[in-house]
C-alpha cells in the first residue's frame, strides 16, 4: 500500500509536468509535497491504526488557540492533553510557523526538540505548499483524527472526509488550560 501511495504521488508530480510544464503551478506544488509524504512513509513507515491510535495536529492553527500571537507553548499544551488521552500525536507546522513563532525557518527536527516529541512525529510543508492538504492525506492514510479549528472548506471536495462528523476536533486553549471537543468535533 505504501508503494502505492509513493508510486500515485510521483505518478501526479509527472502529469503536473506534462501538462503545466516545469514551472511551479498549485498542482505541481501539491503533488511534490504528498510526493515527500510518500517517500516518507514508504522509507520510515508507520504502525497501523489498531497499533497507534494516531491523531493528526494542525499545528499552525492550534499555536493561535491561546491568544493572537502564535506560540509552540499552546502546541505543547495540546500535546500534553492528546497522549494523556492515550493518542499519539503527529503535528503538521507550514513552512512559515517557526518565522511566526521564533524568528527563522525551523526544521522538524528543532519543532521535535522544542515539543518534547520524536523527530518523525513532525512535519513540515515544503516552502510554498500548504501544509493543510497534506495533514488531511496523512490523516485519511492512517485513519486518525484531526485536531483543528479549522474547517477546510477549500479542501472539502479533494477531502470528503473533513464533512465526516468527529474527523475534526475542535477546542481552544485559556491560560494554558487545554479544552478539546474529542467527542464533538469542529462547529
Amino acid at each position: 500500500m505504501r508503494l502505492l501511495f509513493l508510486l500515485a504521488a510521483l505518478a501526479g508530480v509527472g502529469v503536473s509536468i506534462a501538462l503545466h510544464g516545469p514551472l511551479s503551478s498549485v498542482p505541481l506544488l501539491v503533488s511534490a509535497g504528498l510526493s515527500v509524504v510518500a517517500v516518507l512513509v514508504f522509507v520510515v513507515g508507520r504502525r497501523s491504526r489498531e497499533v497507534t491510535p494516531w491523531i493528526v495536529i494542525d499545528g499552525s492553527n492550534v499555536m493561535y488557540w491561546d491568544g493572537d500571537r502564535p506560540s509552540l507553548m499552546t502546541v505543547r499544551a495540546v500535546l500534553r492533553a492528546v497522549e494523556g488521552e492515550g493518542f499519539v500525536p503527529l503535528v503538521w507546522f507550514d513552512a512559515n510557523a517557526g518565522y511566526l513563532t521564533q524568528g527563522g525557518y525551523l526544521r522538524p527536527e528543532q519543532f521535535s526538540r522544542m515539543l518534547g516529541l520524536r523527530r518523525s512525529q513532525v512535519m513540515v510543508a515544503p516552502k510554498g505548499v500548504p501544509a493543510d492538504p497534506l495533514l488531511l492525506a496523512e490523516a485519511v492514510r492512517i485513519g486518525a483524527r484531526v485536531i483543528t479549528n479549522d474547517r477546510f472548506r477549500d479542501w472539502a471536495e479533494v477531502h470528503p472526509s473533513v464533512r465526516e462528523a468527529g474527523f475534526l476536533v475542535g477546542g481552544g486553549v485559556r491560560d494554558g488550560v487545554v479544552a478539546l471537543r474529542l467527542g464533538e468535533g469542529v462547529a
